[in-house]
């Protein structure tokens, strides 16, 4: 009866798009995340090794995967830059050591060509002997599986269980986490060991923009010592430097806005995932354990520098696009100013020409009257005169005389009628 949108049955399953998973403890499970173009072909390659399994392949719009492999169960996420593979395997006693982790039973050749950069890497052991009883065994394995003056740990999930880790690479290249749980029920165990996976990555990737970070910390000290430098040139600069400090600010803006739009879908990127970091931290509901530091006061004294420095560089950027924009306004406008100021005097010395011409124009109508009346006269008395041979009885030289002032005014009423002629022809 009603008109469906386009998008309404993908956007509602959105939120049921990547469903956490149902764990029960104890695993062991190994997380990694590639970046790079060319994850786009990881599908595909996900789709190779179930083939070779003969289980049902990835659809090709598919963005998420969860499957059993034998043994060992994949989960495969798409995201918009990175792309991650998760394995666990379900064990029936505590595991107490990394020695064995679920990467173990993936293929070696098969894992080695998946696509893309390999950024996180970390192994973690799900135990469930939370309590009295099992706590000196977990001690032991966290001192002798992780680095003591590094370690982070912290009481998740309402006290439901335990997380430590001291966010050191290993001698594999993988980071070791230790999750102690008991009584939780597989769903939220799911939740809560997501979140602590998703902590991981979305930390990782946040931190892509710092490097960029300082790159244009260097880029705009150097721009910053060029603007002050043109700036200072601007104040005792001549009419005839003006365009080149004007190209140089040019160059300069060119410069800084290119540098803006090669790092700002970056340092956008770093602080998304930053806020996604202090999210899941959140909802892990983090309660301190013993002496040691959180999760979330790690990455206040940490990460939240790193990502400072991401927002510091993007806001100097910022800061520095418009101080060049000021400054070329104000050459702009000493440059227009002097300009209006050059064509006032050149209006000004066309005005004094203008009134010289007319000067000249009104001298020369005044020696053409006076030309064209002698003229006239002459020809009155060269007539005249043979009047006065055919019996005329005035004079020639009186004749000539009284015709002066008639030829004069005749001369002059039609010059003055051809100025109206050629005014109206120009207002026209």
């Amino acid at each position: 009866m009603l008109t469906a949108h386009p998008q309404r049955e993908a956007l509602h399953n959105e939120v049921h798009a990547r469903p956490y998973e149902r764990l029960a403890a104890p695993l062991v499970l190994s997380h990694i995340a590639l970046v790079g173009p060319q994850a786009d072909g990881a599908r595909d390659h996900i789709a190779d090794l179930l083939r070779k399994r003969h289980l049902p392949l990835p659809a090709e719009d598919a963005n998420h995967l969860s499957v059993d492999l034998g043994g060992v169960h994949l989960r495969w996420e798409k995201h918009t830059e990175f792309h991650t593979c998760t394995f666990w395997k379900a064990l029936h006693e505590a595991p107490e050591s990394f020695d064995t982790p679920a990467l173990a039973d993936v293929p070696q050749e098969w894992l080695a060509a998946m696509p893309g950069q390999w950024l996180v890497g970390l192994h973690m052991l799900v135990r469930g002997d939370k309590g009295a009883e099992g706590q000196p065994r977990v001690q032991q394995l966290v001192r002798r599986s992780l680095q003591e003056e590094s370690l982070v740990g912290a009481s998740v999930m309402d006290h439901d269980a335990e997380v430590y880790t001291d966010l050191h690479l290993a001698a594999d290249g993988f980071e070791r986490f230790i999750l102690v749980a008991n009584g939780m029920s597989p769903r939220r165990l799911g939740r809560g060991v997501q979140r602590l996976l998703e902590v991981e990555t979305y930390r990782m990737m946040a931190l892509l923009g710092l490097p960029m970070a300082r790159e244009v910390g260097a880029a705009l000290m150097h721009a910053e010592r060029d603007l002050a430098n043109v700036a200072e040139q601007i104040r005792s600069a001549q009419r005839q430097q003006e365009p080149e400090l004007l190209r140089q600010l040019t160059q300069l803006a060119g410069q800084v806005e290119s540098l803006y739009a090669r790092t700002h879908a970056r340092f956008s990127a770093s602080s998304a995932y930053f806020e996604l970091v202090q999210r899941r931290i959140e909802e892990l509901r983090e309660q301190r354990l013993e002496n040691l530091q959180t999760l979330g006061e790690f990455m206040d004294r940490r990460l939240a520098p790193a990502m400072q420095t991401c927002v510091w560089a993007a806001r100097r950027q910022q800061a520095l696009s418009e101080r060049i924009s000021r400054t070329s306004n104000l050459l702009r406008t000493r440059v227009e100013i002097e300009q209006q100021q050059s064509s006032q005097e050149l209006l000004d010395a066309m005005n004094r020409r203008q009134r010289a011409q007319m000067l000249l124009q009104s001298a020369v109508e005044g020696l053409s009257v006076a030309a064209v009346t002698y003229y006239g006269a002459g020809l009155v008395g060269y007539v005249a005169k043979g009047a006065k041979s055919m019996g005329w009885p005035v004079s020639p030289d009186v004749t000539v005389m009284a015709a002066i002032p008639v030829i004069g005014l005749v001369v002059w009423w039609g010059i003055r009628r051809l100025h109206r002629r050629v005014q109206l022809d120009v207002d026209s």
